[in-house]
């Protein structure tokens, strides 16, 4: 049996690639952009950069084409994906093992986007939680994105999440209210002098959407996919890395983005219109976790709390908290 030196493992350790720059290659093969991933990824672009390099140099290929216009995977960054996906994967299931089973004092983890803090229910809950359960805390963790919401519940680095609706299919969710969708198109689209909108009346503008494609429910949810009359829903090239891009986007004319009815409470801009649209189905917004998670304690407290929520005397919709002031004291 032959003696391998110490030195060769030594080595070969150093020449492996990390799960971490695994994880930068995935997130910039979804984004195609530099700036973009570097956003998500809480990262510099000239440190991005630097780390797809060192990835490079050790796999010993070059994994994206890249120019002043695009970036776009090679053959072998195309190879070398899945294999990456299953990596990653497993180090999450790692870390998510050893977090869950030194976990059962911590507190209750939850995930929000930005614009779902001035919402009813969030707020509700969230001040629910705290007053009768001030041991689960919670930890509020406020993320940019619904897909960076959906990864870190995967992920385990959260334990629920508000969300809207659809989730995938591995995850539990509980409604907490429902509200229209509306087109939001630039304040200097024609569509604008009109009383009332059809879908078919969108058919020309290109759809704009936070929900990545790899999430093919939600992103077909978001872009009203299929139409009601077969037509074919045409997107956008730019999903933007956040709501508010997404609204600049849109801003300048030729898109629409369907958004829950709330936005035009949250994000009131003079150079955007949004619109009712007839034949546009409602949305529901609530609260998603993952049923496998080992410690239930934490989460048959968050149900507790979500059913005395929905078992109150709380409006169908999910009105922000300054609009009900505003109203209340009308």
């Amino acid at each position: 049996m032959s003696i391998i030196d110490q030195s060769e493992l030594r080595l070969a350790s150093i020449d492996d690639p990390t799960a971490h720059q695994l994880r930068l290659l995935l997130t910039l093969a979804e984004e195609l952009h530099f700036g973009r991933a570097a956003r998500r990824l809480y990262l510099t672009q000239p440190a991005l950069s630097q780390q797809i390099r060192s990835l490079e140099e050790r796999l010993g290929v070059s994994l994206f084409h890249r120019s002043s216009r695009r970036v776009e995977l090679t053959a072998a960054g195309r190879a070398v994906l899945p294999a990456a996906r299953s990596v990653v994967d497993a180090a999450d299931e790692l870390r998510n093992i050893a977090r869950r089973m030194t976990s059962g004092s911590e507190r209750l983890r939850l995930g929000v986007c930005e614009s779902f803090t001035a919402l009813d229910s969030t707020r509700t809950i969230i001040a629910a939680l705290t007053e009768l359960h001030p041991d689960l805390g919670p930890d509020v963790r406020v993320l940019d994105r619904f897909s960076d919401q959906l990864l870190a519940l995967q992920s385990g680095e959260i334990d629920a999440a508000f969300a809207h609706f659809p989730v995938p299919d591995d995850l539990h969710c509980e409604p907490l209210a429902v509200e229209p969708r509306l087109a939001c198109i630039a304040g200097s689209d024609p569509l604008t002098e009109r009383s009332s909108l059809e879908l078919t009346d969108l058919a020309e503008h290109r759809v704009i959407s936070l929900v990545s494609p790899t999430f093919r429910a939600g992103h077909d949810f978001w872009s009203v996919n299929p139409r009601p009359d077969g037509s074919q829903v045409r997107y956008a090239a730019h999903a933007g890395s956040s709501f508010e891009s997404l609204l600049s986007t849109v801003s300048l004319g030729g898109t629409v983005a369907f958004v829950p009815a709330v936005a035009a409470d949250l994000y009131p801009r003079p150079d955007l219109r949004y619109l009712d649209v007839e034949d546009l189905t409602e949305c529901t917004f609530g609260i998603a976790w993952h049923p496998g998670n080992p410690v239930p304690t934490k989460l048959a407290i968050l149900h507790e709390v979500v059913n005395d929520y929905r078992q109150g005397s709380h409006a169908r919709t999910d009105a922000p908290e300054q609009a009900k002031v505003a109203t209340e004291n009308t």
